[in-house]
């Protein structure tokens, strides 16, 4: 890191030891939330800056946060299927298959993707975002730079916290008991869950007189299927416990959220003070907003909001997104540049502009500078689909290692010199993008 800069690369480390350490945990919408919300508050007034708050309603449990009912439910199911078998309880299936498909179609869309459809019929807590605004001195601008990052942790996940025993000695180990318990208890609950609704239909069906279904019934190889589901709910009902265990529900277990995300908080903050402190540093027209969100973990709830809040305002027109979101890893540097879950594809000036800053910095990374984010989603895509050009960018293992979303993702692990190259890399996007700016005069095409 340039050591000019030091300074700054503490100020943002203390952040995080803040938030980790005095705070630790902060699920969506609790205290520990909004005690960071506040501290962030009184940090912008330290540098002259009027925090501006927003408030909305998140239900914390109706997305990820709520992947263990999607385990009961497959428990629930896989039980009472064994009495549904024994006792040719056609009346039961219908209610496991209203109670599988409606299971599914809150997972997909919910905690895959992220849609608020679900959340009116979970409890409901206030979250907030915070925003810090930094304008030129003269008060004019044509553009805008919003530097992001979380303020919420995680709910542990037990799975990957369970690896932490391996991390020294069978690091591989870790992940294959990781990826393999998740992956049999998912497989297990879609097993059960589309069994049920595939055999009330089937009753259905009967009930009409389908000749398929009389066909279907007479074959052996049904036979076969229903002598196996003999024993598969007993399998299935032992696969979905993995499922409930997937996130410990006590929330003093929760992540202290050090790598994720206070560094994307600090560095955030860091950046838009080194600009306080040095305005002939300033990009020219330039403001510049350190926007602290929060709920991102209950599905991006936080950046909707900001997306849907400022629609209409010159917040989001010509409009740049670094979002920061976990820089501890230094052999992982990288941008990442799509949601795959979501569909959505981030910006491609800002994804050159990164990897063209790694390069002159000589960064090298094990997932060379780029990554696709393969499940669930971050800040960027609520971002993205406002309009604005947004990368996230991060420093992290993209593996389910034994720190993310754990109770051990701590300061301790990680090193202020990683916090500060992340600094560097910041300033250096940033001053490419006013590039950009100066040379283009406008946003400039989106390109594919």
């Amino acid at each position: 890191m340039n050591e000019k800069n030091r300074k700054y690369a503490h100020e943002a480390m203390d952040i995080v030891e803040h938030a980790a350490l005095k705070i630790g945990s902060r699920l969506p919408g609790t205290d520990g939330e909004i005690k960071l919300h506040e501290y962030m508050g009184e940090k912008l007034r330290e540098i002259g800056i009027e925090p501006q708050t927003e408030e909305f309603a998140v239900s914390p449990r109706s997305s990820i946060g709520g992947l263990s009912y999607a385990g009961w439910s497959g428990v629930i199911i896989s039980i009472l299927a064994i009495f549904a078998i024994s006792f040719n309880a056609t009346g039961l299936w219908y209610a496991l298959g209203a109670l599988g498909l409606i299971t599914i179609v809150w997972l997909v869309m919910s905690c895959f993707f992220y849609k608020t459809w679900f959340d009116m019929f979970f409890p409901q807590e206030i979250s907030r975002n915070t925003l810090g605004v930094l304008e030129p001195e003269d008060g004019k601008y044509d553009y805008t730079i919003i530097l992001s990052g979380h303020t919420d942790t995680s709910w542990t996940w037990r799975h990957s916290e369970h690896a932490y025993k391996y991390k020294d000695t069978k690091p591989v180990m870790g992940l294959i008991a990781t990826y393999g318990k998740v992956g049999f208890g998912a497989v297990c609950f879609f097993v059960i869950a589309l069994f049920s609704v595939f055999m009330a239909i089937v009753n259905i069906c009967g009930f009409a007189g389908a000749d398929w279904v009389k066909t279907m019934l007479a074959s052996n190889a049904w036979n076969n299927i229903m002598f196996a589901m003999n024993f598969v709910p007993i399998v299935t009902a032992f696969g979905c416990l993995f499922v409930v265990m997937w996130g410990d529900p006590n929330p003093r277990n929760a992540s202290r959220g050090a790598m994720d995300n206070a560094t994307g908080i600090g560095l955030s903050y860091a950046v838009i003070k080194y600009f306080k402190e040095n305005p002939d540093k300033m990009p020219k027209n330039c403001r510049i907003i350190d926007a602290n969100i929060g709920s991102e973990e209950a599905g991006l709830r936080g950046s909707m909001h900001f997306a849907q809040e400022h629609r209409f305002d010159d917040m989001t027109k010509n409009a740049w997104n670094i979002n920061i979101d976990s820089v501890a890893d230094k052999e992982y540097f990288e941008v990442v540049v799509k949601d795959d879950w979501q569909g959505v594809r981030f910006d491609t000036d800002m994804e050159k502009m990164f990897k063209d800053t790694f390069n002159e910095m000589g960064i090298e990374s094990k997932t060379n500078g780029c990554i696709h984010n393969p499940v669930g989603g971050c800040d960027s895509t609520p971002m993205t689909r406002a309009g604005i050009k947004s990368v996230t960018f991060a420093a992290q293992n993209p593996m389910l290692t034994w720190y993310y979303h754990t109770w051990r993702d701590m300061p301790q692990r990680f090193e202020e010199d990683t916090v500060g190259l992340g600094f560097d890399v910041v300033l250096s996007v940033i001053d490419k993008i006013a590039k950009f700016q100066e040379e283009n005069g406008y946003n400039g095409p989106q390109k594919k």
